[in-house]
């Protein structure tokens, strides 16, 4: 038998068995009564064989002595009332002046669930009532009758204490398991994240790549096209032979790409990924589109910079290069200026195009959104729309770690303009013609979050 089982109330058991569940009823109710069976055997042994501390009941004593039992089934539902009742039994039992150690222990059993169970100042009263009456009656019959109430009273005291310390084991315990559980459920979130954001980054880098190579096979193939259809008596076998090597590198580099990102979900969690995109594959994003017909001006700052600014700058380039030679018509010209600062790095891809039509077929896509993410996952900005004088505009700003974060500079900025701006009316003005002088802030038109006549992010 199981003893510090029993006396743990349910829920209680720590370990596995709580969490299990709530224990069965059948099962805490067979263990009480095995309990209460032995303290009955107990009592009843003490009343028969031990004389020194009052006599042998009669037989209205044996049926309090045993009755007193009975409450001790219910003490884990009802301990207060099943002590009341116990004490209520044992009052004329001790009276009676019957063997008084008898029913000790079913008495302090159920002392001790009340102190463990109740609130600390309810079970401190309980205690306090049982032990002053104890001595009130037992001193009214004598010193010497007080005296051995005295030491008992030490007895009920030991009981409360350990109670109360039961108490506290017990709350200690399960904030433990509480903590735990806790920790459990914060490191599997953590886990879900970690792996949402993996997925995240492994769809955008899919995306960024699949997008660029798709783009530049479909361009190219349709240059071999035009050439095997405009002069068929004529063939012009160098233009054919060089568009097919540009699509069968363009191949080559996308499936080299496709394999290193697709490693990642081959890999362990603990294992390192593999290098990142970083400035110096500009040039080479450079070739493709102008492989692809378009004219790039590249002005390119391959400077050292930190992997995670390098690889954000990388796919907004290729993002950016690979819409404007989708969209951007033919006769595409393309700006490409990547500069880095003590602050950041700054990225800009303008085009002239004019936007070819749209296809209604097509479905928005996540180029837009992507080239964002990109920017946020390292604090920065990107800022995409249509020219005034025709074509698109992506500029990103993408600071360094420890630098300031690019959104609150560009709000410093701002106030910083405007408080300037302030500063330059004329003196004497009033309030109202300063306000009125001053124009809302707002971004350059050319610079405005709008989407691009065709579906720019279908790509």
């Amino acid at each position: 038998m199981d003893v510090k089982r029993l006396l743990l109330m349910p829920g209680a058991t720590p370990g596995p068995a709580r969490r299990a569940g709530p224990p069965d009823p059948g099962r805490v109710l067979r263990g009480d009564a095995t309990l209460t069976a032995v303290l009955a055997s107990a009592a009843v042994l003490i009343a028969l064989f031990l004389h020194n501390n009052g006599s042998r009941p009669t037989a209205l004593g044996w049926v309090l002595l045993l009755t007193a039992h009975i409450p001790a089934l219910w003490r884990r539902r009802a301990p207060l009332p099943v002590f009341l009742c116990v004490f209520a039994v044992t009052v004329p039992y001790h009276t009676m002046e019957f063997n008084h150690t008898a029913p000790l222990p079913v008495a302090g059993l159920c002392l001790f669930t009340v102190t463990m169970t109740e609130r600390p100042r309810r079970s401190l009263v309980v205690g306090a009532v049982v032990i002053g009456l104890e001595l009130v009656v037992k001193f009214s019959q004598g010193v010497a009758e007080g005296a051995q109430a005295l030491r008992i009273s030490g007895w009920i005291v030991a009981i409360i204490l350990l109670g109360l310390y039961a108490r506290i084991q017990r709350q200690y315990v399960d904030s433990v398991i509480e903590r735990a559980e806790r920790a459990e459920r914060t490191r599997e979130e953590e886990a879900r994240r970690r792996v949402a954001e993996e997925r995240l980054r492994v769809a955008r880098d899919l995306h960024d790549l699949l997008a660029h190579s798709i783009t530049l096979v479909g361009v190219q193939t349709a240059v071999a096209a035009h050439v095997l259809n405009a002069t068929p008596d004529r063939l012009d076998r160098a233009a054919v032979a060089k568009a097919l090597d540009d699509i069968a590198d363009t191949c080559r580099s996308a499936r080299g790409e496709l394999r290193a990102t697709l490693e990642v979900l081959r890999s362990m969690p603990d294992e390192t990924r593999g290098p990142l995109p970083d400035l110096d594959g500009l040039p080479e994003l450079v070739s493709a589109a102008r492989t692809a017909g378009a004219e790039v001006v590249a002005d390119l700052d391959t400077a050292d910079v930190p992997p995670a600014v390098g690889a954000a700058a990388y796919r907004i380039v290729q993002e950016a290069l690979t819409n404007a030679v989708r969209h951007g018509g033919s006769g595409l010209t393309v700006r490409v200026t990547v500069r880095a600062a003590p602050a950041g790095l700054s990225v800009s891809v303008v085009d002239d195009g004019r936007g070819a039509a749209s296809q209604p077929s097509e479905a928005p896509g996540f180029g837009l959104i992507g080239m964002r993410e990109r920017a946020r996952s390292v604090l920065g900005v990107l800022e995409a729309g249509p020219r005034e004088a025709g074509g698109w505009e992506v500029a990103a700003t993408l600071p360094f770690p420890g630098a300031p974060d690019a959104r609150d500079a560009q709000g410093a900025r701002d106030a910083g303009d405007e408080r300037d701006g302030a500063d330059q009316q004329p003196c004497g003005a009033t309030p109202a013609a300063t306000t009125t002088a001053q124009p809302p802030t707002e971004p350059p038109p050319h610079l405005t979050t709008v989407r691009r006549p065709s579906p720019e992010e279908a790509s």
